[in-house]
């Protein structure tokens, strides 16, 4: 099974809903289907600060990954973050996550970007395993911090 990434477009978004909707229901994240949408569809409609892509099957996707991009001095340039990333139930534990990773830092790192993000959750152990077979470190003097405006 191959995890093509396809990047969506609005056209695309009555597949993404259903999965994005089962992410934020496994992850009990209570979010409204409406403000899902809302944010999704700048993304989909080729906003510069994002991207969406569906992976597997461009008709019948079995997964989508998110991503976001801002700006560190730090690190040189433009860095991205893994918003989220989900995988259908039945497709997990075949590797395609690990390749999905993969392939986006060579898509990402060919369009410039010089880190790629991504939070886990602290309780997951088996994501962080994937993370780190990715080749993710956790950067030991910092941790996510947020404030909701």
């Amino acid at each position: 099974m191959s995890a093509a990434l396809h990047l969506a477009k609005p056209e695309d978004l009555k597949k993404l809903m259903p999965l994005v909707s089962a992410f934020h229901r496994e992850l009990q994240l209570g979010s409204e289907e409406t403000a899902l949408e809302r944010a999704l569809i700048p993304l989909l409609e080729g906003s510069p600060y994002g991207a969406v892509y569906l992976l597997g099957p461009a008709r019948a996707p079995m997964g989508y990954v998110t991503l976001t991009f801002s700006w560190s001095i730090e690190l040189g340039g433009m860095d991205g973050f893994v918003d989220e990333i989900y995988l259908r139930p039945a497709v997990r534990g075949r590797g395609i996550a690990l390749e999905t990773l993969q392939s986006l830092r060579k898509v990402l790192q060919s369009a410039g970007v010089m880190a790629l993000h991504l939070e886990v959750d602290r309780e997951n152990e088996a994501a962080q395993k994937l993370y780190k077979r990715a080749r993710f470190e956790l950067r030991d003097r910092y941790s996510l911090m947020t404030l909701r405006l």
